[in-house]
């Protein structure tokens, strides 16, 4: 009794789960046009003629097909314990199938889907009630020659998959239930020539010829250069589906722009319930990265004093690259494909050199790296090397050192006399370094200042100061210096030094004076009066008031009297 008990207990549960189960769900009654054509829920084939389907509530998607008619699919949605009614009217497209052909005969559930080279509704071609008589009502589906991967399906469960070879006017018999197919004579086949319309149904026959898949692949152009495109063009007919390697799924016909980093074979397949189409086109692409770079001239110089550039030259960079998107030059950067640009003598060290050190030679190669790669994984590398000849030099030294003229000389009769040859290498020392000076500061200039000592009128001596100055000048302009680069100013007998100066001037003279001559105070004080001072402008550094104690012809300069004309013109 126990037992019993609780068996019926289990029956109860099992009920009234049921019950709530079904409570859960709502109908859909359909109506189809053609008859003939399958429903398809969320993707599974419903057993044909089941016009009322019981689903769970909510939304399915709901797909009527039929061969040779275009398909509908549209959402619908299911109320629990509720029915929705839906009328579907299927519209038949035209053209004839042409032969040969091939028939497929099944046994097995009449109810179940027929799908040809595909598991979705696209591929649907019939039932297995439409094509499983051939004797006195003609139920004929009808493939193109050649393989075909057939699928019979019912409810979501594939009753039946496998490959079924093609041949024109024969037959293929498959045996669902038993898993064989063979292949038999076909006697009206033969003489079954088309063409044939899509689909054709009567009380208790049915025929469907199922079209080829056509098509044609190509791309264009088929050479390219990295970066660039190229466009596949495709079409198909009769396709259910369509992709292409590399790219995906793809409308049955379109065209599609690639641009491909390396040679690359594209893959066209359309499929269709009546075959495959099956096309490549490769695109080649180039890799390969051209590259030139080049300088002009490819020498150059530098020339720098103190702290001023002199010479700087330039050369021009020119390069060129071809199938390259990223280009670089070391040591300027990014740049176009294509360019110049001007570059300039920049010598590593350009630091300044102390006055009065020896200058920097400079003898050195500046080398310009182009690298130019493109995203396809070519790569090129170049150079150029700019050679940068030249020198750093310190500020040229311009040795200022007072001119001492002989005691009333030059003379109004030989304005030329009395520059004797100790104050001449003065000049000419001055003259040598104030040339080069002036490739450092070519604004520089000189001012010849002349003086007298205090004996005579202030007329004569006036007039001599300006002979002295003019004998400097003239002096100077024959070495070299420009005259407009020397001033003059003629003092007379005014502005004499003081002798208490003159006594501190001779205490520092590195050249002492002979004993004789320090004893004579006055003397010295009219020799240090008989001269020019050279003034560097626009700095202001004036000459060395040192009288040339040392010098061969210093007793000449220094004596108080005038000398002989003879003397002088000897020491010229």
């Amino acid at each position: 009794m126990r037992r019993l008990g609780y068996q019926l207990t289990v029956l109860v549960a099992l009920m009234l789960s049921a019950t709530a189960v079904f409570a859960q769900n709502g109908k859909l009654k359909i109506k189809v046009t053609p008859k003939q054509a399958d429903v398809f829920v969320d993707g599974k084939a419903n057993p044909q003629g089941h016009n009322t389907i019981s689903l769970p509530s909510g939304k399915h998607t709901v797909t009527v097909v039929n061969y040779g008619y275009k398909s509908q699919s549209q959402d619908v949605n299911i109320d629990a314990g509720k029915t929705t009614d839906l009328n579907v009217t299927l519209e038949q497209y035209g053209g004839t199938v042409p032969g040969p052909y091939g028939d497929v005969e099944f046994k097995g559930d009449p109810r179940a889907a027929v799908l040809s080279n595909g598991t979705t509704p696209a591929y649907f071609v019939g039932h297995v009630d439409e094509f499983n008589w051939d004797w006195i009502w003609h139920q004929n589906l009808l493939l193109p020659a050649g393989t075909h991967h057939i699928t019979v399906t019912l409810q979501g469960k594939d009753l039946w998959t496998g490959d079924v070879n093609v041949q024109p006017g024969k037959k293929v018999i498959v045996n669902i239930n038993k898993n064989t197919q063979r292949t038999v004579n076909w006697s009206r086949g033969e003489k079954l020539k088309g063409p044939l319309p899509r689909f054709k149904a009567g009380i208790a026959s049915a025929t469907v010829a199922v079209a080829p898949v056509t098509g044609s692949f190509s791309a264009s152009p088929t050479d390219i250069n990295c970066g660039q495109t190229s466009t596949l063009t495709w079409q198909s007919g009769e396709t259910a589906g369509a992709n292409i390697s590399n790219i995906g799924d793809v409308d049955p016909s379109g065209s599609h722009s690639v641009s491909p980093h390396q040679t690359t074979t594209y893959d066209f397949n359309a499929s269709g319930p009546g075959g495959m189409y099956k096309s490549s086109s490769t695109v080649n692409v180039n890799t390969k990265v051209d590259a030139s770079i080049s300088l002009n001239p490819t020498e150059v110089h530098y020339r720098k004093i103190g702290d001023k550039v002199i010479t700087q030259d330039s050369s021009t960079l020119t390069w060129q690259t071809s199938n390259a998107d990223n280009i670089n030059i070391d040591p300027i950067g990014k740049v176009e494909a294509s360019g110049n640009q001007t570059v300039k003598a920049e010598p590593t060290d350009t630091s300044e050199v102390p006055q009065g050190q020896p200058a920097r030679t400079i003898d050195e190669n500046k080398t310009y790296t182009l690298n130019a790669t493109n995203v396809c994984g070519g790569s090129a590398t170049q150079t150029a090397s700019l050679h940068i000849v030249g020198s750093v030099e310190p500020i040229p030294t311009v040795t200022l050192q007072s001119v001492f003229f002989p005691t009333a000389y030059p003379t109004p009769r030989n304005p030329t006399v009395g520059l004797v040859k100790s104050q001449q290498l003065s000049l000419s020392d001055l003259a040598a370094g104030f040339k080069k000076y002036l490739e450092y500061d070519p604004d520089a200039k000189l001012s010849i200042e002349a003086y007298a000592d205090i004996r005579g009128s202030r007329p004569y001596n006036q007039d001599l100061t300006e002979r002295r100055v003019e004998r400097a000048k003239q002096y100077l302009i024959d070495q070299g210096v420009p005259a407009d680069k020397i001033e003059t100013a003629a003092y007379g007998k005014d502005r004499p030094i003081p002798k208490s100066d003159v006594k501190d001037l001779e205490a520092n003279n590195p050249q002492k004076a002979p004993r004789e001559r320090a004893r004579r105070p006055t003397a010295m004080w009219y020799a240090y009066n008989r001269r020019a001072d050279i003034v560097l402008l626009p700095s202001g550094k004036k000459s060395t008031q040192y009288f040339p104690n040392a010098a061969d012809d210093s007793g000449l300069i220094w004596q108080v009297p005038s000398p002989a004309l003879r003397k002088v013109e000897a020491d010229q």
